[in-house]
């Protein structure tokens, strides 16, 4: 393809003015902001999007973004096998399977998806320094939850968590997170949550859902999931097929501590990575895995409205 001088020239003065200036050049177009799947209203804040449809050509283990920020995932455990012919909505293609495969055994072998660098993930950067971060997607429980707690010798022991999809923080082990959807045991009685955490090595704060999570989540039913983190005043949603959940703080301090004064947001660091259907997505221990298929997960730098999270389950379902 030839380039004009007029446009080489173009971009050389974009980046000069830029540098001189501090001022960011404009970011690239990905492919989140044309998506057809996605409301016109959310793909300007895509950071990443999984529909599990994308395999990496020669690697199909590995499944490419659809969002702006080009960061390439891993499926562990099964695969290209962990992608199955299930559609979460009319048009969706095929879906990703989660599962426990050896729950008496203390392995590796879990199916989960997701990457880890322990110095962080560069292309992740638009949720350094995050005013606000959503998390959402499709559900559909396949089996019996909560799993059987592999790392402990009691048979009937079974973890405390069902790990759904989340960022994870910038000093991450790959099991604490910035922003998470998960069902996590409160107060004795799992819940759904939204799990948020604005400091790394700070206290995370929760927001959890009132009903019952199996009437929320029935098993066999796709259900379209999203939570809110807004870490500049602490507060937290969660919504169930475009509707908000009713739900309540598991905490009434400050544990995000943004009573004080100033610009309150997430550590400045880039995230290690991101989970889904577990915990550790370097693949060094099973922790809270999720037997359930997930699809069309999104990952957004802001936090979006209530009309929008609406929008978009309207936007593919054809319930407009």
């Amino acid at each position: 393809m030839l380039i004009s001088g007029r446009a080489v020239i173009t971009t050389a003065v974009l980046l000069v003015v830029a540098l001189a200036t501090g001022v960011a050049a404009p970011p690239a177009q990905g492919r989140g902001r044309q998506h057809r799947d996605v409301h016109p209203s959310l793909r300007p804040d895509l950071v990443a999007f999984y529909d599990f449809d994308h395999p990496v050509r020669g690697t199909p283990a590995r499944e490419r973004d659809q969002g702006r920020s080009g960061t390439t995932i891993d499926l562990f455990g099964g695969g290209a096998a962990m992608r199955v012919p299930d559609r979460a909505y009319p048009g969706s293609g095929r879906a990703l399977q989660t599962r426990q495969v050896n729950p008496t055994e203390a392995g590796n072998d879990d199916w989960k998806a997701g990457l880890y660098s322990p110095t962080g993930v560069s292309s992740l950067r638009a949720f350094n320094a995050a005013a606000g971060m959503t998390v959402m997607g499709w559900v559909k429980m396949t089996g019996e939850n909560p799993r059987p707690n592999s790392n402990t010798a009691n048979p009937d022991d079974r973890f405390n968590a069902i790990g759904l999809a989340g960022v994870l923080t910038g000093d991450s082990d790959g099991h604490a997170v910035r922003a998470l959807l998960e069902l996590i045991d409160v107060n004795g009685e799992l819940r759904l949550v939204a799990l948020g955490r604005r400091l790394d090595g700070g206290n995370s704060q929760t927001y959890a859902a009132s009903a019952d999570w199996r009437t929320l989540l029935p098993v066999g039913e796709w259900v379209f999931l999203a939570a809110t983190f807004d870490f500049t005043n602490g507060s937290l949603a969660l919504y169930r097929n475009g509707d908000p959940i009713d739900g309540f703080y598991t905490r009434a301090d400050d544990p995000w501590l943004v009573a004080g004064p100033g610009e309150h947001r997430t550590t400045a660091t880039d995230p290690r990575g991101i989970k889904i259907g577990g915990s550790f997505p370097q693949g060094t221990r099973e922790q809270n895995p999720c037997e359930c298929r997930l699809d069309s997960l999104m990952f957004l730098d802001a936090v979006v409205p209530a009309r929008d999270v609406g929008r978009q389950y309207r936007y593919v379902t054809g319930r407009r």
